[in-house]
């Protein structure tokens, strides 16, 4: 069997329409278009290539079977849910099976078939797709009741920016605290902003993110403020606390040397934020008070380039106010950690052909989310807050945020 990965497909069975067939995952930039795959591990495009037989098939039907890819089609085409399951089963099979030789690159070559063959042969199904809203961990039962509350308080008690955000007409790709959904069928991904009065010099990649999924929940970490590099500007943008919209997409969509997988506002206008107009470069309460000369909160307003996206190992930000994921180390659905630091790339440096480096843990995060997202369901509900005021304490414990943490940064 010929080695698959991305734009293979089984004989007879290319699209006919091709910018058709890619439309729903090539909607940004230098994507919209494009007939190959982005193959962002290895920083080029990859086009549709023939193999013979059924193959792809094959191996899609596997992938169902064995619980990493239950909203399968079966189109014969190695496409980017392909790519994300092939990726999830070699990431199980590195970790809760311990290969610790595995590297989930999302190639299927002879090592991953035999592993596939093994499987095949004993029937085997894998926790994850065991799972489910209706069958959900503890963990996320705990997370989902916490959700309800924090909900319930920010609706009574909002804060000055969200009684700004309640005033009104339009606040685009985030919601006002009566509109919040936290139905189990829908992808919610947890952000808990830590220390934002600090200065950006001082600050870290000390944020935590929790991605609640098909009765999951999956811990990663890094930053929800922006770099220390912003910090000469003045004007940093912070992304507000509460609830936001965002779907698939990619991140550096006007340079081809970087584009790569990353999640992006529903709304193409953006989300809210608030900047920092004292010049501290903090996100702290002198910058809610500033106001306009209409009497209007001065910072709040709607940024299109928020997104959520890779910022390399964790060591440094590459963020200008996005939300971003260290490809270090991640918590698994059993809260284990697992460390990516073998094979995850410092920065894009990292992603070539030769270097054969991988986004890690951030590939981990974007891969279950293709998979797993309840059918029908084409976004994800972002709620981002501080740790004291979604109450982690008062649910998990007095140092819950910083122990987390701690595990996570592995040295």
């Amino acid at each position: 069997m010929a080695t698959l990965f991305l734009g293979s497909y089984d004989t007879g069975k290319r699209p006919a329409d091709r910018t058709q067939f890619l439309k729903p995952y090539h909607m940004d930039g230098l994507l919209i278009g494009k007939v190959s795959f982005r193959d962002d591990d290895r920083t080029k495009w990859r086009s549709f290539r023939e193999t013979e037989g059924s193959e792809v098939l094959k191996l899609q039907q596997f992938l169902f079977k064995a619980g990493f890819m239950p909203r399968a089609s079966f189109d014969g085409v190695f496409g980017y849910v392909t790519q994300a399951a092939v990726r999830l089963f070699q990431e199980y099979v590195r970790t809760v099976e311990g290969m610790s030789q595995m590297v989930p690159d999302g190639i299927v070559g002879s090592g991953t078939l035999k592993h596939m063959q093994r499987w095949s042969d004993t029937g085997q199904v894998s926790t994850w797709g065991k799972m489910s809203i209706e069958n959900p961990s503890t963990q996320y039962s705990k997370w989902m009741t916490l959700l309800e509350k924090a909900k319930s308080h920010y609706t009574h008690n909002p804060g000055p920016i969200l009684k700004a955000l309640n005033a009104l007409s339009k606040t685009y790709a985030t919601k006002k605290p009566l509109d919040w959904d936290f139905s189990p069928n829908k992808i919610h991904l947890i952000g808990v902003r830590r220390a934002q009065t600090q200065s950006a010099e001082k600050r870290k990649n000390d944020d935590l993110f929790f991605l609640l999924i098909n009765g999951m929940v999956f811990t990663f970490w890094g930053s929800t403020d922006a770099s220390a590099k912003m910090a000469q500007r003045h004007d940093e943008a912070f992304l507000i606390e509460g609830q936001h919209e965002y779907r698939f997409g990619w991140h550096k969509i006007t340079n081809e040397r970087k584009i790569y997988r990353a999640l992006k506002p529903l709304d193409h206008r953006g989300v809210m934020i608030i900047r920092d107009w004292d010049g501290d470069n903090a996100y702290t309460n002198k910058d809610i008070k500033v106001k306009d000369a209409t009497g209007k909160l001065k910072g709040l307003r709607v940024n299109n380039s928020i997104n959520i996206h890779w910022s390399g190992i964790g060591g440094t930000n590459f963020s200008a106010g996005c939300q971003v994921i260290a490809g270090k180390s991640y918590l698994d659905h059993n809260n284990n950690l697992q460390d990516c630091s073998k094979f995850a790339s410092v920065s894009y440096s990292g992603l070539t052909q030769s270097k054969k480096k991988t986004k890690g843990a951030y590939n981990v995060f974007t891969d279950l989310i293709l998979c797993y997202a309840p059918k029908n369901v084409t976004s994800i509900n972002y709620t981002l807050g501080r740790e004291e005021s979604l109450g982690l304490s008062d649910n998990f414990g007095v140092s819950y945020a910083t122990d987390v943490l701690k595990k996570l940064q592995i040295s």
